[in-house]
């Protein structure tokens, strides 16, 4: 196969694709053609992974029951996390959207099979979390695949990790990672909606870049 020659208007593209992507919590109800979703999920499994070890265990959430059950987990965790808050941090807080589980039509809870013979363990004797690290690297490929595709993807995080394998039965040493809720965006934009709403602002990279 020959080299691609990837030139300044396919950074230029590329870094438009880095930036437009977004968290999304608001999504219509539009179906996502399923070649779309496959196609993704076949690019994500393409991604790094310590020792070749492919850990990452997509799980499809079709069914309403289950569906319900991660509505019904989202809100105990949710409100516990409001609890921690005060003032007019707690008044904000209670006012974010923070998951699309009832409106976005694909549903897919991510984990990481950490004890995977696949590998044979190389990369990840001394440092265990990284076939984790690799999972998170997989969602990343799939989250810049479906925007390219004009489709989005919000990444709950507010659920109970320790419960999740059980929940949504399967095995019970596979790590929770995130649950993802994928489709159309009620709206495209370059803004973090935490931005918008006053949560935080994006900080400049200088603030993150250290030298030894």
């Amino acid at each position: 196969m020959e080299t691609p020659v990837f030139n300044k208007e396919f950074r230029e593209k590329l870094h438009d694709l880095l930036v437009w992507r977004r968290d999304v919590r608001r999504f219509r109800t539009a179906p996502v053609a399923e070649d779309i979703i496959l196609d993704c999920l076949q690019m994500a499994c393409r991604g790094p992974s310590v020792g070749n070890s492919q850990p990452w265990r997509f799980v499809r959430v079709k069914s309403a029951e289950k569906k319900d059950q991660l509505i019904r987990a989202f809100e105990i965790e949710n409100e516990k996390a409001l609890g921690e808050y005060e003032g007019e941090d707690a008044a904000l807080y209670a006012r974010l959207k923070l998951a699309g589980l009832r409106e976005a039509p694909v549903q897919i809870s991510v984990f990481a099979n950490v004890a995977t013979a696949v590998g044979k363990g190389l990369g990840s004797r001394t440092m265990p979390e990284a076939k984790m690290y690799s999972v998170v690297s997989a969602i990343q490929i799939l989250w810049l695949m479906l925007r390219s595709y004009d489709v989005g993807l919000g990444w709950v995080s507010i659920l109970p990790p320790d419960k999740m394998a059980e929940l949504l039965e399967v095995d019970e040493s596979w790590v929770f990672i995130g649950h993802l809720c994928i489709g159309y965006p009620e709206e495209q934009t370059d803004t973090p909606e935490l931005v918008k709403e006053g949560w935080q602002e994006r900080l400049p990279m200088e603030k993150f870049l250290l030298e030894r």
